[in-house]
């Protein structure tokens, strides 16, 4: 029997710097809007930053289908598609994102529609008025859920807001995370390539036929 049929284990992904490019900064650069290059990997305070995007975009008059069209013309991150595909063939794959379901459609046919966990926009006019959480720092809650399920979860991101959810898992990387993130995170490794990543994934399993209990 392969591995893959003996081991139960989910691998939870972040979304936006690990598979997708960051949604805000294309944003920035497509309106010239400066203030929209400030992400989770700068501001460890999601909701502070979600306020302060609404108030720029408000400011500048920015509506959700221009965000939308932005997004549109997105690639997946290069390799992204291959290393998604490599890991869904092996194990259960999960995207753990904060990102929001009115921006993902794009994005999940580009991957093939993994099953993906993210937030929803509050929209008025079309302009941005807010955003619903579905439980507070919900990325944690989803591998302690999957974890309480018997599940071996192995956690990838690259930012601020992943750090919870990867404190909470068996196994957790960083992958092309910004230096500050690294350095204040020293104990967690950090990778920059798909092919090093899925080799540190495949390294950090239990070993074949034998399940992590966490009851």
């Amino acid at each position: 029997m392969t591995e893959s049929a003996l081991v139960q284990r989910v691998i939870a992904l972040d979304m936006e710097g690990v598979l997708t490019p960051e949604i805000w900064i294309a944003v920035a650069e497509r309106t010239g809007i400066d203030e929209l290059r400030r992400t989770t990997r700068d501001e460890p305070d999601y909701d502070a930053l979600m306020q302060y995007r609404f108030d720029v975009l408000n400011d500048h008059d920015v509506s959700l289908d221009q965000i939308r069209e932005v997004i549109a013309e997105l690639p997946l991150l290069p390799g992204a598609r291959e290393f998604l595909d490599d890991l869904r063939r092996r194990w259960v794959v999960v995207l753990l994102s904060d990102t929001f379901e009115q921006f993902d459609d794009h994005f999940l046919e580009l991957m093939g529609y993994p099953h993906l966990l993210c937030h929803r926009l509050d929209v008025v006019d079309g302009r941005l008025a807010g955003w619903r959480r579905r439980v507070d720092d919900a990325k944690r809650r989803a591998v302690e859920s999957y974890r309480s399920l018997n599940y071996h979860v192995t956690a990838v991101g690259d930012s601020y807001n992943d750090l919870t959810m990867l404190r909470a898992a068996d196994a957790a990387s960083l992958f092309r995370c910004p230096p500050a993130v690294a350095e204040t995170n020293p104990d967690l490794p950090s990778t920059d390539d798909y092919d090093e990543l899925l080799g540190w994934i495949r390294s950090v399993g239990p070993p074949v036929g034998e399940l992590s209990l966490h009851n």
